[in-house]
């Protein structure tokens, strides 16, 4: 690897997921003090967890999760993987800063700013990308397990579930968690770290 190369992190993501959005803006705080490159790629919490037991308000929510990641994958396909950054950035402010619902007018809106073709919206209401948002999501769940959400990031070889955290770290901080997270994951053998969430997600 030459000197200015930058290390790949591999970052799945659902834009309904607001703690999978702040860790995203956490790895876009690191890139800008590691020498690391983001890469997206979709997952999908309505696919993870629609053979499971869960509570009916959650899986209500989750019938507005199929939308923005069909989007995704349809711009992906047209646009090529290296939109999804751009839009996951427009899609996710929208969501979580301004409060906008996943509708027709939010979709198109992301994807012109994005610099993507507003008509891909109609893909939210079309199976036609599942094939490929399935093999997507799969291709993350692989390298990680089924026990997890999003994010599922992996760098050099080492998958991992999160980190889950609020608000968004920045600067010595941001590479402080960064450095722990990736070494603790680099361990064989190690699994699990956690503690009871006493904060809901605050974006900054």
């Amino acid at each position: 690897m030459s000197e200015n190369a930058r290390t790949p992190v591999d970052f799945w993501f659902d834009p309904l997921c607001p703690w999978a959005w702040i860790t995203s803006r956490w790895v876009l705080e690191v890139a800008k003090h590691r020498p690391i490159e983001p890469r997206w790629h979709v997952m999908s919490l309505a696919v993870l967890n629609e053979d499971k037991d869960i509570p009916d308000d959650y899986r209500a929510l989750l019938k507005d999760a199929w939308g923005p990641v069909r989007v995704c994958i349809a711009a992906e396909q047209k646009h090529g993987n290296e939109v999804l950054g751009d839009l996951y950035t427009e899609l996710g402010t929208r969501r979580h800063h301004d409060k906008r619902k996943f509708d027709r007018e939010m979709l198109e809106e992301a994807l012109a700013a994005a610099g993507c073709d507003p008509a891909l919206a109609a893909a939210a209401e079309s199976t036609e990308y599942d094939e490929a948002l399935r093999a997507s999501h799969k291709d993350g769940i692989d390298r990680v397990g089924e026990e997890v959400g999003t994010p599922v990031i992996e760098v050099e070889g080492v998958a991992f579930f999160g980190p889950v955290v609020t608000p968004v770290p920045r600067g010595e901080e941001a590479v402080k968690l960064w450095d722990g997270v990736v070494k603790v994951a680099g361990v064989d053998g190690f699994f699990e770290l956690k503690r009871t969430r006493t904060r809901d997600p605050i974006f900054d």
